[in-house]
C-alpha cells in the first residue's frame, strides 16, 4: 500500500551518512549537521485517508439493497488496540476502521480499528496472502487474529462462538468480496487531529441502519479531514446514506480539487467455493437495475418506476471499476505510488490490456490442454469443481505465522498442499495439487469480470507461480512419481457445501 511516513527522510538521511563515513575527518559535528539538513530538505511525511467500498455479498438485507459496507483506511494511522489509534511506526502498513450493527465483543463498542493487511489477507504479511478462499479458512484466519488481537475483547461466548459477531468480517475480507478504496493525501497534523478526537471519545455502540450506519460512519471520519467531501444521496438512497454515495462524493471532491491525489486500488475477492460478491447499488440502482424488484414495483408503484429511473440515469450513475481505470495505484512495495498514474503507459501496467489479458487466456487453454501436466485435472473430471472436491476433502489448518495448508486424506498416507503464496512451491508441499490449484486459481480469474479480476501486477505474480509449479509437475511426471489416485476421488464429485 501507499505507506510513506517517514521512509523519504530515512532515505536521506543514509545517503548523507554514506558521504560522512568517506570523510571521517568531519567528526560528529559533519554527521549532526548533515541529519539536520536531511531532514530540513527532505520532503513532508504525507500520509493517506480513504474510502473502503466492499462488494455486496448478496446475503440478508443486502440481498435486496445490494450497498455493500463502507470503512475508512488510513496509512499513517495504526491500532494501539482494537478501539485505541496512534501514529504508525516505519515498519508498519496502515489500518482500516469501521463500525457494525453487532461487533459482538465483550463490550457494545461502535467501532474497532485492525491492521490493513489483517483486513485483507488476514495476515500480517501478504507474502502469506491466501490462494484458496473458503469459509473454513476464513473461520482459521478469524480464530487466529482473536487469539493473538483480541484478548480482553472477545475472550469466550458468544463472542468468540457466534458467526454473527460482526468483528469476524475484519479479518481476510478478500476471502469473501472484492474491495476498493479510495485514497487522498493528508498532514500529520490531520491525522493526529483525529488520534486525539477518537481516543477522547466514547466508543459505544448506537447502530442505525437509517440514520447511523456504516457508511454515516465512514462519512463522518471523512469529513473530520475533508469538510463536506463526503455526502448523503438523499434522492438516489432515498434519505439514507449508502456507501456508494460517499464515494461518489468522495471521488467528485477529488477531481474539484487536483492537489488532493486521488488514487483507487482494487482488491479482487479470492478464487475459492465462496459465492461471488456483486458489485454495490444505490438505492434508485437497485430499483433500475434489480429483477427482483421490478415486478413489485410495476404492481404497486406504477408511476414511479419512470421517476426511479430518471433519477438514476441523471444524478445517481458512479461506477467504482471505471474510477479504478482513471486513477489506479498499487502497493508501493511494487512501484513508486507517491505521484498519482498520469499515462496510459503507466495505466496499463496496473489494469493490464485487452490484448494481454487475452494472450493469458490462450497461455492458459494451452496448459490445459498438454498431455501429461494436464492429466491430472483431467482424471478428476470437470476442473472448476476441484475447489470444491478440494475443500469437500481436506482439513485446512493455519500456522502461527498465519500461513494455510489443506491435509487431504490419500490411499497410503495423508498429502499436504500449500494454500499461500509463500508455501504453496515448498518441499513438502504436494507437486500435482499444486499445480492444479494454480491452474485452477488462474481460470477463475481470467474468467471474472473487470471487478472482480486481480490487478495485472498481482495476476503476474500468481502466473509465475503457475510456471514454476508446471516445471515441478514436470519433473514429477517424468519421474513417474505418480499422486495417489483416490486424492479428488469420485464419491466428491458431486461437491461439498463450505
Amino acid at each position: 500500500m501507499e505507506f510513506r511516513g517517514l521512509v523519504p527522510c530515512l532515505a536521506n538521511w543514509r545517503k548523507e551518512r554514506l558521504v560522512v563515513k568517506r570523510a571521517p575527518a568531519k567528526g560528529l559535528f559533519s554527521l549532526a549537521l548533515t541529519l539536520g539538513l536531511a531532514c530540513l530538505t527532505c520532503p513532508h511525511a504525507r500520509g493517506d485517508v480513504g474510502i473502503v467500498l466492499n462488494e455486496s455479498m448478496d446475503s440478508s438485507v443486502d440481498r435486496i439493497s445490494g450497498t455493500g459496507h463502507s470503512a475508512v483506511y488510513f496509512s499513517r494511522i495504526c491500532a494501539e488496540s482494537p478501539v485505541r489509534l496512534r501514529l504508525c511506526r516505519p515498519n508498519e502498513n496502515g489500518s482500516v476502521m469501521s463500525t457494525y450493527i453487532n461487533i459482538g465483543e465483550d463490550q457494545r463498542f461502535e467501532w474497532n480499528i485492525v491492521p490493513l493487511n489483517i483486513y485483507l489477507y488476514g495476515v500480517e504479511d501478504p507474502r502469506f496472502r491466501a490462494l484458496f478462499g473458503s469459509y473454513r479458512v476464513k473461520t482459521l484466519l478469524e480464530e487466529r487474529y482473536r487469539t493473538k488481537y483480541l484478548a480482553g475483547y472477545c475472550d469466550g461466548p458468544p463472542c468468540s462462538t457466534s458467526y454473527k459477531a460482526e468483528w469476524r468480517e475484519m479479518v481476510a475480507a478478500t476471502l469473501i468480496r472484492s474491495v476498493y478504496i479510495f485514497v487522498m493525501d493528508t498532514t500529520v497534523e490531520q491525522d493526529k487531529e483525529l488520534i486525539s478526537q477518537f481516543n477522547a471519545s466514547r466508543n459505544e455502540n448506537h447502530f442505525n441502519g437509517i440514520t447511523r450506519n456504516c457508511a454515516d460512519f465512514t462519512k463522518r471520519v471523512i469529513n473530520t479531514y475533508f469538510p463536506h467531501a463526503a455526502t448523503t444521496d438523499y434522492i438516489n438512497d432515498f434519505g439514507m446514506t449508502s456507501p456508494k454515495a460517499i464515494a461518489r462524493s468522495f471521488v467528485r471532491y477529488a477531481v474539484r480539487n487536483p492537489k488532493s491525489n486521488l488514487r483507487v486500488l482494487h482488491f479482487a475477492q479470492v478464487p475459492g467455493t465462496i459465492k461471488r460478491s456483486n458489485e454495490v447499488r444505490s438505492g434508485t440502482e437497485q430499483l433500475y437495475r434489480s429483477g427482483k424488484l421490478l415486478i413489485p414495483m410495476l404492481i404497486f408503484a406504477g408511476y414511479g418506476v419512470p421517476a426511479v429511473a430518471a433519477s438514476y440515469l441523471l444524478t445517481g450513475r458512479f461506477n467504482p471499476e471505471r474510477e479504478f481505470e482513471k486513477h489506479p495505484a498499487e502497493e508501493e512495495n511494487r512501484r513508486d505510488a507517491t505521484e498519482p498514474v498520469k499515462t496510459q503507459e503507466d495505466q496499463a501496467q496496473i489494469i493490464g490490456t485487452r490484448a494481454e489479458w487475452k494472450r493469458y487466456r490462450q497461455a492458459l487453454d494451452s496448459l490445459l490442454q498438454e498431455t501429461g501436466e494436464a492429466k491430472f485435472i483431467g482424471e478428476q473430471g470437470d476442473f472448476r469443481r476441484f475447489f470444491k472436491h478440494l475443500n469437500k476433502l481436506g482439513t485446512p489448518r493455519v500456522d502461527a505465522d498465519g500461513a494455510l495448508w489443506m491435509e487431504i486424506p490419500g490411499k497410503s498416507k495423508a498429502l499436504n498442499v500449500g494454500l499461500s503464496a509463500n508455501n504453496i512451491l515448498e518441499r513438502s508441499s504436494n507437486t500435482q495439487l499444486a499445480y492444479s490449484l494454480l491452474l485452477c486459481r488462474a481460470n477463475g480469474v481470467l474468467k471474472s469480470p473487470k471487478h472482480s479480476r486481480e490487478t495485472m501486477p498481482e495476476f503476474e505474480r500468481d502466473w509465475e507461480l503457475l510456471q514454476r509449479a508446471r516445471v515441478k509437475n514436470a519433473l514429477v511426471v517424468a519421474g513417474d512419481r505418480t499422486p495417489d489416485k483416490d486424492i479428488l476421488s469420485t464419491d466428491a464429485s458431486t461437491g461439498g457445501k463450505d
